[in-house]
């Protein structure tokens, strides 16, 4: 296998133009890649030539044709020995062709660097294993359900889901009048709480209603009242003092 030489740059001359500045030429119009040969595409004739040297870059000497092989005139570009400056960042111009080359690629061929398997769903437990909230209704439901689609389940008999079902459903059962009493208990707490919280203000719009500068001018009125009357409720005032009477 032959051995691949690098590139040298053979000769002195140039073309005598200012040096090409890649950062002054499109991305996609010249290749730098770490581990391929250098390229460019002539500002000239627009054809891809190789980039030779190592510290020196320069534009492989070429033909404006690339039939001079079968006969054509040889005629020299006016673009080679174009002196070339890698004035960029080799890493970040990497990494924008690998985006643009996979925005490009067709949707079919895309395909992740790093593949993520979803993993499958876990089978759904059985009604009689679910710990929820047990109540009569839904005991009785689920119990119910299950001797429907259960061939096992016939008469008197189950099986081990239709077992747990059944105990559970009987266990609901036997608890249906204590959780009734303590429904009762705490709609009655909650009365009374509503109640003392409902009392001030209801106390409030009767005083509104009822009461305001009448009462207190009522309250303020002080009338004069006869010698032997206290009340005009209680009558005439009763004597405290004992009575004397004289043999």
């Amino acid at each position: 296998m032959p051995r691949k030489r690098p590139g040298r740059v053979r000769t002195k001359n140039t073309n005598r133009r200012e040096a090409l500045k890649l950062s002054s030429m499109a991305p996609e119009d010249f290749n730098v890649r770490p581990g391929e040969t250098k390229s460019i595409a002539c500002p000239d004739c627009r054809t891809w030539r190789r980039i030779m040297g190592n510290t020196v870059l320069k534009i492989r000497e070429h033909c404006v044709s690339d039939k001079a092989a079968e006969g054509e005139k040889h005629v020299t570009c006016p673009g080679s020995d174009q002196l070339v400056v890698l004035d960029i960042d080799v890493r970040r111009w990497q990494a924008r062709q690998n985006r643009l080359l996979r925005d490009a690629m067709p949707q079919d061929n895309r395909r992740a660097a790093q593949q993520f398997y979803k993993p499958l769903p876990v089978p759904a437990a059985p009604v009689s294993r679910i710990k929820a909230e047990v109540t009569l209704e839904t005991a009785r439901q689920s119990y119910l359900a299950h001797r429907k689609g259960c061939m096992r389940c016939v008469g008197g008999n189950h099986c081990t889901d239709g077992g747990i079902l059944a105990r559970r459903y009987v266990f609901a059962l036997n608890q249906e009048p204590a959780r009734r009493d303590a429904r009762e208990d705490q709609e009655r707490q909650e009365r009374r709480t509503a109640r003392k919280q409902t009392a001030p203000a209801v106390r409030k719009a009767q005083w509104t209603k009822h009461g305001g500068k009448t009462v207190e001018t009522a309250n303020n009125q002080c009338r004069k009242r006869p010698d032997d009357t206290v009340s005009d409720l209680r009558g005439p005032e009763v004597p405290l003092a004992p009575l004397r009477i004289g043999a």
